[in-house]
């Protein structure tokens, strides 16, 4: 029996579509910094004048933390981020020199940089990246003995995101069915009439999207989870009305990112309640929401803006990226 191979959900519209991990590099990388001084304006022009309400109780300890036994000198720690690094520095360097050939292998055919190896299997490279810097690190700190120390870390860190791999199995699956089924390309046509008969500008429905998103994302808080379960719908849909995948996935990351902090099914929202009682027993969801929502918003309306002026100028998202 043939083995069908699973397609993104781009390929459903198109088989030849390429959705890298770069392409929204451009865009967030921009994101980046003006978040960065909105939620420093918002901080020190609007929260910073309302800290009188979060006046500790007497007696007050805050949390309870262990004693760290892994401490490192503070001298090693900084030879250790100096030879990090120098070895960053050096991979970096070895990529860049590695990609000038026309023929290199780290190149697309007849020498194409944009679909080529490297940004197509950027995932890898990455991996690699901070494999190579993080047993630097651990090395010169001492924590890396041998290699066969490395394994372990790596199981360590692989126990956080086991819930998550779960998940995707089952998304997988949940793929696999879409596509044997067709129901996948019968949901999407159906949406994208739905979409074609509002006769909005692309724009328009962007901003719906928005919308719809972070309404969502008050009640499926792990925008990963959210992204697997809308993405095989949501972005062949926006492609059938002429949406490119990497404006869909800004969108998203606009939406998701700015929720997170405002909505009680969040298990670090939560856990911020908890701490906060440590030092004020008074304090509840509504205390903490009344300081998070301002910088929520602040961040909706300003990352909104930057899009609409990104759109407006037609600037591409990331490398081979074009926003429309």
């Amino acid at each position: 029996m043939p083995v069908r191979k699973l397609r993104g959900p781009s390929q459903i519209v198109d088989p030849d579509t390429v959705v890298r991990a770069t392409d929204n590099t451009y865009f967030t990388t921009a994101s980046a910094v003006l978040l960065a001084i909105v939620l420093t304006v918002v901080t020190e022009k609007v929260l910073s004048k309302r800290e009188h309400e979060l006046v500790p109780d007497d007696g007050a300890t805050g949390p309870t933390t262990g004693t760290r036994t892994d401490t490192v000198p503070e001298e090693v720690e900084l030879r250790a981020l100096r030879a990090t690094g120098v070895v960053a520095a050096v991979f970096l360097g070895l990529l860049a020199v590695g990609m000038i050939p026309a023929g290199s292998p780290l190149r697309g055919e007849n020498g194409a940089i944009l679909d080529s190896t490297l940004f197509n299997s950027i995932a890898v490279v990455l991996s690699a990246f901070f494999l190579v810097i993080g047993a630097t690190y651990a090395y010169r700190t001492g924590r890396l003995t041998s290699s066969g120390d490395i394994p372990n870390f790596m199981a360590d860190g692989l126990k956080s995101v086991a819930p998550l791999l779960v998940l995707f199995f089952a998304v997988s699956q949940f793929l696999a069915l879409f596509q044997w089924t067709s129901i996948s390309t019968v949901v999407v046509v159906r949406g994208a009439e739905v979409l074609q008969g509002l006769d909005a500008p692309i724009f328009v429905v962007l901003m719906l999207l928005i919308a719809g998103i972070a309404m969502l994302n008050l009640l499926i808080t792990s925008g990963t989870a959210l992204w697997a379960l809308l993405a095989p719908v949501l972005i062949p849909m926006m492609m059938l009305i002429g949406a490119n995948p990497a404006t869909v996935m800004a969108i998203y990351r606009i939406a998701d990112s700015c929720t997170n902090s405002i909505t009680p099914m969040s298990a670090t929202f939560v856990l911020t309640v908890g701490y906060l009682q440590t030092y004020q027993k008074k304090a509840g969801i509504g205390t903490l929401v009344s300081f998070t929502l301002p910088a929520a918003m602040a961040m909706m309306a300003a990352w909104i803006a930057l899009f609409a002026v990104w759109y407006a100028l037609g600037l591409p998202l990331g490398p081979g990226a074009p926003i429309r």
